[in-house]
C-alpha cells in the first residue's frame, strides 16, 4: 500500500516539492555544452508524452505535495501545444515557470501572462554575438537579448543562466555583474557540469571560488553584498551596492547543494530522474499508458535517490567518464 504522505520523501528525509518537466527533446539552438555534435537520437514521436499524459502525471505528484512546476527541454516553446500544457497545468495549485532560450518567446508573452507563468529562466552563455554564434551554432543573439529587455519591461521575473567555460566565457564574468547595474535581473553563473557526449573535464570547469576571485578584483568588499539565499536554492546570491539585479552561483560540482535537494525531473518520454547526475531512470508513461497507478513508482524512485550527486560524492569519482556517460545528454534530460 502506497503512504500518500511520504511519497515524495526519500530515505535522507529530503521532502520533493519541485518537479521539472522537459517537454521536447529538440531545440532550435545547438549549444555544444547541452547537445553532442554528432547529435542525439530522438524519441519516436509516439514515445513523447502528449498534453494530456504531462497534466495526468503533473496532477499525482500535485497531489502528493508538488508546489513549483518548471517547463524546460530541449526549448520548450517549439512545442506547438505549448498553449494547451500552459493551461492545464495553470489549473493545478501549483506555481508555474518555465526555461527558455527565448528565441521565440516574443511570440508567446500574452500566453505567458494569461497562464500566470511569471518567473522565466534565459539561457545565455555570452553577451557578445560572435560568441554567442560559436557556443550555439546559430545567429540568434539579436533577437535573444531583445527578448530579455522585452521580458523585463512586460514586468517577468527573469533569471539569465550562464554555463561557464575556460577560454570560452570566463572572460565575461564581470560583463555579466554589470548587466545587473541597470536591468532587474539575476545572472546564474552554472558551474560546467558532465553530461554524455558535451566532452567535459574539471580543466575547463570555473569553479565558484574562481567566480569569486573575479569579482573580488573588480569591486571593493565593502559592495559586495551576500543575500539570503531562499530554502532549497540551488545558488548562492550577491548583489552589487545599488545595482538593480543581482548575481548568482550555482556551485553544482565543488559545492553541490544535495542535503536541501527538493527536485525531480520528468523527462519528455516520460523517464522520472531523481536526480541531474543518475543514470537511473523510472518509466511512468508506460505503467500510466496501461491505466496503472504510477505512484508506487515514484514512491520507489524517491527513496533509491543516493545522497549526492547520483553516488558520485567525490570530485574523482565525477571525473571518471564511464560513471558520467550513462547518464544522458543533457538536452535529453532537460535544462
Amino acid at each position: 500500500m502506497t503512504n500518500k504522505k511520504n511519497i515524495l520523501q526519500d530515505s535522507h528525509g529530503r521532502d520533493h516539492t519541485y518537479l521539472r518537466i522537459s517537454l521536447v527533446e529538440r531545440c532550435n539552438l545547438r549549444c555544444f555544452y547541452c547537445m553532442p555534435a554528432e547529435g542525439v537520437q530522438l524519441t519516436p514521436k509516439s514515445h513523447i508524452m502528449t498534453y494530456e499524459e504531462i497534466y495526468e502525471i503533473a496532477k499525482t505528484f500535485v497531489n502528493n505535495g508538488v508546489t513549483k512546476i518548471r517547463l524546460t527541454g530541449g526549448e520548450p516553446l517549439i512545442r506547438k501545444d505549448i498553449p494547451f500544457i500552459l493551461e492545464k497545468l495553470a489549473s493545478l495549485p501549483v506555481e508555474l515557470s518555465i526555461t527558455t532560450n527565448a528565441v521565440i518567446i516574443h511570440k508567446f508573452i500574452d500566453t505567458l501572462k494569461l497562464y500566470g507563468v511569471n518567473n522565466i529562466n534565459v539561457s545565455l552563455d555570452s553577451l557578445v554575438k560572435e560568441k554567442f554564434n560559436k557556443i550555439t551554432l546559430r545567429d540568434h543573439f539579436d533577437i535573444v537579448y531583445s527578448n530579455i529587455l522585452l521580458l523585463v519591461n512586460e514586468g517577468f521575473n527573469v533569471k539569465i543562466n550562464a554555463v561557464l567555460m575556460k577560454g570560452v566565457n570566463d572572460d565575461e564574468i564581470i560583463d555579466f555583474i554589470k548587466l545587473t547595474k541597470d536591468l532587474p535581473v539575476c545572472i546564474r553563473f552554472i558551474e560546467f557540469m558532465p553530461f554524455d557526449g558535451n566532452k567535459w573535464d574539471l580543466s575547463k570547469m570555473v569553479s565558484y571560488k574562481e567566480v569569486m576571485t573575479y569579482v573580488n578584483r573588480s569591486f571593493a568588499e565593502t559592495d559586495i553584498e551576500r543575500l539570503q539565499d531562499a530554502p532549497n536554492d540551488t545558488s548562492k546570491n550577491y548583489r552589487i551596492k545599488n545595482y538593480k539585479g543581482s548575481f548568482a552561483i550555482i556551485s553544482s560540482v565543488t559545492n553541490p547543494f544535495c542535503d536541501s535537494c527538493n527536485r525531480l525531473r520528468l523527462t519528455a518520454n516520460g523517464q522520472l530522474k531523481n536526480c541531474l547526475f543518475s543514470s537511473t531512470e523510472s518509466d511512468l508513461l508506460t505503467t500510466l499508458r496501461e491505466g496503472k497507478s504510477i505512484e508506487p513508482i515514484i514512491q520507489k524512485a524517491v527513496q533509491s535517490k543516493l545522497k549526492i550527486r547520483g553516488g558520485m560524492d567525490t570530485l574523482e569519482k565525477l571525473q571518471e567518464p564511464k560513471l558520467h556517460t550513462q547518464n544522458r545528454s543533457m538536452i535529453t534530460i532537460g535544462g
